[in-house]
């Protein structure tokens, strides 16, 4: 994730008041939290669990590797404000892997918001090619009515 990217993720999904659980690797997101003045639970967060407070934003990387991904899932949306985002970064390549990732936060009561693709540099006039994408990520939301359930 570019630092450009952290900071679009935590000015345009948070509230100056919200909490951002990083569950990322690298610290393109810290620092764009610590810009924002938000309040986080960084990346020990790994390792000590995620706090007892609701975050308005998590952010990760994928694949999952300590867990399934419909339970991982479960545990953010437990852990996300009712209204609050999931932003998973993607790896590239794979066209299926967004596919797989709704299919399993859908199960776990979040709900598609939208798919963030970022180039690295802008296409030029008359030039037909690839765009290299240097982000790519899916946004969840914890609904009041994700997969027909409603939020208590």
């Amino acid at each position: 994730m570019s630092n450009a990217m952290g900071v679009r993720l935590v000015h345009n999904l948070t509230h100056p008041s919200g909490l951002v659980i990083d569950l990322t690797v690298g610290p393109h997101l810290a620092r764009a939290v610590i810009a924002a003045h938000r309040r986080s639970h960084l990346q020990e967060a790994r390792q000590v669990g995620w706090g007892r407070e609701p975050a308005m934003l998590i952010v990760t990387g994928w694949p999952i590797h300590d867990a399934s991904p419909v339970e991982f899932f479960r545990r953010c949306r437990v852990s996300l404000v009712p209204g609050g985002c999931m932003a998973v970064l993607l790896p590239h390549g794979d066209v299926a892997v967004p596919v797989d990732v709704v299919v399993a936060a859908r199960q776990a009561g979040l709900a598609y918001l939208q798919h963030v693709v970022a180039a690295d540099q802008p296409p030029r006039r008359g030039h037909q090619g690839l765009l290299d994408i240097h982000t790519d990520v899916l946004i969840l939301t914890r609904s009041a009515t994700s997969a027909g359930m409603v939020d208590g």
